[in-house]
């Protein structure tokens, strides 16, 4: 299968029980699970973050297939956490097959829905979403795909719960992080919306009718990242020394040539196997609002 340069090959989460978070994304979402075992100290190396060497982890896949994988590390939670509040990643949008049965099948104690489905003010009906924490209050939306071809190829689900196909960035500075993407990585800005945005008035008490603008970064018409601006009172994510980000705490990309993306590594880059990586070389960088980015190399 020829993976293009920017794919979304997976988003990683953090969460404090891994059973649990099995339970969660294994039996209620119905993620096919591919590998569980512990953090190397290669990866870990690769990461910038030692002191996840032996963390317990657990790779799924969507049983349709897609190339995309959803990583979990169990790690101690960080009490300072508080989601849709500080920089970094913020969400994983995945693509489901129907919205509508998800708020009565996600259980209480492994889901906190934030967001019920319904429609987006001041953009085009192409998708509906919903928004849920997870069980390391990692934000998911389960986005049900309406209008696949439009300014923006939107992938309908082929599975219940399907691939990720956007990263929700909390950006430090939207234009900087805009850059950033295109000069480092070598992908494209897309369109700006202005909408009031739910999930972040809620977070900082803000009025319901407060806009927040938003940019796509995009591979052609393939949406990748979005870039969305930040209240002042966001702050940076806390997190235990040398460990990942709690949450979202970590994105996969795609990249065509590991040595055309114009990055500072933490690691060099170096090949990896396993589940997701397959043999290809892997080297990870910080961008510019502390967001750990995984790139995979596809030629």
């Amino acid at each position: 299968m020829s993976i293009a340069h920017g794919t979304i090959l997976g988003g990683l989460s953090t969460v404090p029980d891994l059973e649990q978070a099995l339970r969660a994304y294994r039996d209620v979402l119905g993620l096919e699970l591919v590998e569980q075992s512990k953090i190397d100290a290669g990866l870990a190396a690769c990461w910038g973050c030692p002191a996840n060497v032996g963390s317990p982890y657990a790779v799924l896949r969507p049983v349709s297939g897609e190339p995309c994988w959803f990583r979990l590390v169990e790690q101690p939670d960080h009490p300072d956490f508080r989601p849709t509040r500080s920089f970094g990643w913020a969400a994983f949008e995945c693509t489901v097959e129907d919205v509508w049965r998800w708020p009565d099948a996600l259980p209480e104690d492994l889901f906190t829905i934030v967001g019920p489905p319904k429609n987006i003010e001041n953009m085009k009906p192409t998708f509906i979403p919903m928004q849920a924490l997870g069980p390391g209050r990692e934000m998911i939306y389960l986005n049900q795909v309406l209008v696949p071809e439009s300014d923006l190829l939107l992938p309908p689900a082929r599975s219940p719960v399907d691939r990720i196909f956007i990263c929700v960035l909390a950006a430090t500075d939207r234009e900087k992080a805009i850059a950033w993407y295109r000069e480092a990585l070598g992908l494209e800005r897309g369109a700006d919306y202005t909408i009031p945005y739910t999930m972040i008035n809620k977070a900082f008490e803000l009025a319901p009718d407060t806009l927040t603008t938003l940019t796509m970064i995009q591979h052609a018409r393939m949406p990748i990242v979005e870039i969305d601006d930040y209240p002042a009172a966001a702050t940076e994510r806390p997190r235990h020394a040398d460990m990942l980000p709690p949450g979202n705490a970590l994105v996969t990309l795609a990249m065509r040539d590991l040595d055309t993306c114009q990055v500072e590594w933490i690691s060099p880059p170096s090949d990896r196997s396993g589940a997701l990586y397959e043999g290809r070389r892997v080297a990870t960088t910080v961008g510019p609002s502390g967001e750990l980015v995984e790139c995979v190399e596809v030629g």
